[in-house]
């Protein structure tokens, strides 16, 4: 199976860096999985973070369009879709089979913009409430391997 996450900046918290570096490790055995960086736009007194946003969104969608067509897109957005663990390590299943490429979209620190959102097949959330761009990017990939996990019963945290 081949999983892309597409995400607006590099990690530069050390520690959530190395923490999605370990995740990436342990997912190896299960999917190939591939982390596309994708050039943040920095806020300024002319530039208001809703055009930061839709800056982002332009390079996003781009990146989006040179992708094959086999694929599912998935937006991270704290307003989309909830789904237990277990029940996200069934939807990871149902793209194991099909053989398709299943893309996750993280926005940056001011999120991703309505016409990224509209471009994408599901809006899955990680929780109700916000957090850092970053640490949705440690969260994400620690939900692939425990869905990972579970699909092949292997032991991991309760």
């Amino acid at each position: 199976m081949k999983i892309r996450v597409v995400q607006v900046g590099k990690t530069k918290k050390q520690e959530i860096h190395d923490m999605v570096e370990e995740f990436l490790k342990r997912l190896r055995p299960f999917a190939k999985i591939e982390i596309i960086v994708i050039q943040p736009s920095p806020p300024s007194k002319t530039v208001t973070k809703e055009k930061c946003s839709e800056e982002e969104g332009a390079r996003i969608l781009k990146q989006l369009n040179g992708f094959a067509l086999n694929g599912f897109t998935v937006a991270m957005d704290e307003r989309g879709k909830e789904m237990t663990s277990y029940e996200f390590a069934d939807f990871l299943n149902k793209f194991r089979s099909s053989g398709e490429t299943l893309t996750f979209v993280i926005g940056g620190a001011y999120g991703l913009s309505e016409n990224v959102k509209a471009h994408t097949d599901a809006i899955l959330s990680l929780s109700k409430m916000t957090f850092t761009h970053e640490m949705v990017r440690a969260f994400l990939v620690e939900q692939i391997y425990r869905g990972f996990c579970i699909l092949h019963k292997k032991e991991y945290h309760n």
